[in-house]
């Protein structure tokens, strides 16, 4: 039996690939043609209008991410692709299927996620676990299968008492342990050090320098903002006192990082970062040295010390 996912004709997969193209800043290319097999002509509209209306990319990513796996689930145990909006009872099943008790699958098979839609979410490459799911994850899911609910116009039922009984019985019947996402914080002892390594005067060591104080000091920015920073969304701001009791006293530098919108923002407001002090004479002086106005901030620097014109990737980012 082919319990591989239903796949849309060339034409329609084609059309929906062409489509997803306009949203290139945010979905890498082989994930493009990975969603267009996956999500209907309304899914990959509500993705390009959540765009135009200037959804933050890394909101947006998680959104399509989400919609893919929540298509693909839904085709695997139901059948049919998504409906919208979902009855309550299939918000209920999703949970079923992520959230279960591993004691009790041990003696019910049945209990959980069936195999045949276990085993279809892995050929796809959507599903890495064999255990329940985390809440959190199941939690994001849902909240994001809300929001485009909300984005097509329509009224979900996700406020419903069944659905939110059946998340609290099921989080208390998974029984998984909490981990921690990072064994080990970055904290100021390890920056330190961080930065000593780096503590040279060549162009490179100047951009790593300025790369992880950057990173640090405006509250833990991701590897893909700190690659995708652009002069643009830099702006000076006035020195601020090094005593608030002493406002006529010596002046820190200032500067702020304005991040576009995001999950936290309003619609009509734009989150930002200051950065003051040491970490503003650190970003300057990159910025100087590689005489960059424009564009990206933090760039490639090829073996030579040459300054390359393309920013650097957040995998460069996390190699620093």
């Amino acid at each position: 039996m082919d319990l591989r996912l239903p796949k849309p004709v060339p034409d329609q997969k084609l059309r929906r690939a062409e489509a997803l193209d306009a949203l290139d800043s945010v979905l890498p290319f082989d994930r493009r043609d990975f969603l267009a097999e996956l999500l209907t002509d309304d899914d990959v509209a509500t993705l390009r209008h959540l765009a135009k209306e200037g959804i933050g990319d890394n909101s947006l990513r998680a959104l399509a991410s989400d919609l893919g796996y929540l298509e693909a689930w839904c085709l695997a145990a139901t059948g049919f692709a998504l409906p919208w909006p979902a009855p309550e009872a299939l918000l209920i099943k999703f949970v079923a299927h992520h959230l279960w008790d591993p004691v009790r699958r041990e003696a019910d098979p049945a209990h959980g996620m069936p195999e045949d839609v276990a085993v279809a979410l892995k050929l796809a490459k959507l599903l890495r676990v064999d255990g329940p799911h985390a809440p959190a994850t199941v939690r994001r899911r849902l909240s994001s299968w809300s929001t485009l609910t909300k984005w097509r116009g329509l009224h979900g039922n996700f406020a419903a008492p069944g659905l939110h009984s059946a998340i609290k019985l099921a989080v208390r019947a998974s029984a998984r342990p909490r981990g921690r996402k990072s064994k080990k914080a970055v904290t100021a002892d390890i920056l330190t050090a961080l930065l000593k390594a780096c503590g040279g005067d060549r162009l490179v060591e100047v951009r790593d320098r300025a790369i992880l104080i950057t990173a640090f000091a405006s509250g833990g920015r991701r590897r893909s903002e700190i690659s995708a920073l652009r002069v643009e969304q830099i702006v000076e701001e006035e020195p601020v006192p090094t005593d608030p009791k002493a406002p006529h006293g010596e002046k820190l530098p200032c500067l702020s990082i304005r991040l576009g919108r995001t999950k936290t923002t309003q619609a009509d407001s734009e989150a930002f970062v200051l950065l003051i002090g040491r970490p503003v004479r650190v970003l300057r002086e990159w910025l100087e040295r590689a005489n960059i106005s424009e564009g990206a901030v933090f760039r490639g620097i090829d073996r030579w010390g040459n300054l390359e014109k393309r920013a650097l990737t957040p995998q460069a980012v996390n190699l620093i």
